[in-house]
């Protein structure tokens, strides 16, 4: 198969320049320029030929003519219809045209399509909801090479007891094995931020843990909202208490069960964290395990966080 060359890439992303296409701050537009780090991406997905890959944020298709040469197919998702246009025109009238296929707008609105493979340089500001948007869309993908500001990309991988653990850290690692992979400096962007970068790889767990991610997410929020108290305290706030009761409340009437007439759920809390030993412990040293434990305590017990 024929490659585009390196030096028909450069005249192409100067004519970028040239035409005055200035990024776009408010999109996070920070054009990957490095081929190095490029290629590195590209290695760690171990493209298959068969592969369908997703882009987010093409910018100029400096990844996607590399991405197109190995797979039979690439979605690029681009919110900016000038850098639309561009991709289309670097691709037009080459063997990869009829691979590549865009799509206009934002992704986070935006449904997903089959895909085998994502990769992407990421607008910092979308990571979080990008990544569970990931995360949650069925059927499967194999994996994601994902570029996110080094800050963000510490917390996923963060363990129990590392400084920057938090919720986004036990949120990902329950639906996904997560590796660093790459540092990014900022010099290899057009351009440059103003934080350094890192490469994730992440890889969603097939068949995922059996529970509702809805009622896990709800319980993280809670225990993660001041991770360094116990879990009793954190247990303790009125507005948790009130809805835990209101959600306490109606599954007992979809199923048809009697509520005690002296409900005190601030005492059935208390009595649940004791008897399951969770209520001394601190959501910064808890595993998946625990909170694992801890959700199915509550469950058992009729308390739900959806």
């Amino acid at each position: 198969m024929p490659k585009i060359k390196s030096e028909k890439k450069s005249r192409q992303h100067a004519a970028v320049v040239r035409q005055g296409i200035l990024f776009n701050k408010e999109f996070g537009q920070h054009i990957l320029k490095n081929p190095l780090v490029i290629q590195g991406m590209i290695d760690k997905t171990a493209l298959r030929p068969t592969d369908t890959v997703l882009e987010i944020g093409p910018g100029t298709g400096n990844m996607t003519v590399r991405l197109l040469e190995k797979a039979k197919k690439v979605i690029a998702c681009e919110i900016d219809t000038r850098l639309v246009a561009e991709l289309q025109k670097r691709v037009q009238g080459t063997p990869y045209q009829a691979k590549l296929e865009i799509i206009i707008g934002d992704v986070i609105k935006k449904d997903l399509p089959f895909f085998n493979v994502c990769v992407a340089n990421i607008p910092y500001q979308i990571s979080s909801p990008l990544v569970f948007k990931l995360l949650l869309h069925r059927p499967f993908f194999r994996c994601a090479i994902l570029m996110f500001q080094r800050e963000f990309a510490q917390r996923l991988v963060a363990k129990p007891g590392d400084k920057v653990y938090c919720r986004l850290s036990v949120n990902t690692q329950l639906l996904a094995r997560v590796d660093l992979v790459m540092k990014v400096g900022k010099n290899n962007f057009k351009p440059p931020p103003k934080v350094e970068s890192s490469v994730v790889r992440i890889e969603p767990r097939n068949p995922p843990p059996p529970i509702n991610y809805h009622e896990w997410d709800g319980l993280t929020r809670i225990a993660f909202l001041r991770k360094n108290k116990t879990i009793a305290a954190a247990f303790k706030q009125t507005a948790v208490l009130t809805t835990l009761e209101k959600n306490f409340r109606i599954q007992a009437s979809l199923k048809n069960l009697d509520i005690p007439s002296d409900l005190d759920m601030k005492q059935k809390v208390d009595q649940i964290l004791a008897e399951s030993n969770f209520a001394e412990k601190r959501a910064r040293s808890m595993d998946i395990d625990d909170f694992l434990g801890l959700l199915l305590a509550f469950n058992s017990n009729g308390i739900h966080f959806t």
